[in-house]
């Protein structure tokens, strides 16, 4: 690794580990299992550097993150179904949100609605299968294309389009019909 490795690690990858974190986290069902897939994607961006061409960083590093979430899971969770921790209130606001936000304050009623609707959200993407989970978190909360979601997850855009399809229609039989969708 070249002195200029070093440099572009920090100033192209350091950045992106918060978004980096929560697909982990997503993933994984919880952080102290993400903490340990970002140090191997962490190493693994790290061994890589010299080869990225910065066109698309944060896709980049995602996919590594994808893929060195995939490779913990088989290790870790061979053949069971995945499904990720609550997060605790805060962290449910600030993922769903995508970031710290300057709005006032809720109310004591609104915030616990909020934290009510944030729960059912959370177990409803929980209760999605894992191919349908990874691509809405990566459109939904980190607002990717469907393009960089095809090189991320490595399918076609028009996978990338159904699976996204499918797991809103699933969401949202959950919230209209109060059950689980087919």
């Amino acid at each position: 690794m070249s002195a200029d490795g070093r440099i572009r690690f920090d100033r192209l990858i350091l950045p992106r580990f918060d978004d980096g974190f929560r697909l982990a986290r997503w993933l994984t069902g919880n952080p102290t299992d993400a903490e340990d897939v970002m140090q191997e994607a962490s190493l693994r961006a790290f061994l890589a550097i010299d080869r990225l061409v910065e066109h698309n960083v944060r896709a980049w590093f995602l996919t590594i993150v994808r893929n060195a979430c995939y490779s913990w899971l088989e290790k870790h969770r061979p053949g069971i179904t995945i499904s990720s921790e609550q997060l605790q209130g805060y962290d449910q606001l600030v993922l769903e949100r995508g970031g710290v936000s300057a709005d006032p304050a809720p109310t004591p009623e609104e915030a616990l609605i909020a934290r009510e609707d944030a729960a059912r959200l959370t177990a409803a993407i929980d209760g999605l299968p894992l191919a349908m989970k990874e691509v809405l978190v990566l459109r939904e909360y980190h607002d990717l294309s469907y393009r960089e979601i095809a090189e991320i997850s490595g399918v076609p855009v028009g996978t990338v389009m159904s699976r996204l399809a499918r797991a809103r229609r699933h969401l949202l039989a959950r919230f209209d019909g109060g059950g689980d969708a087919a």
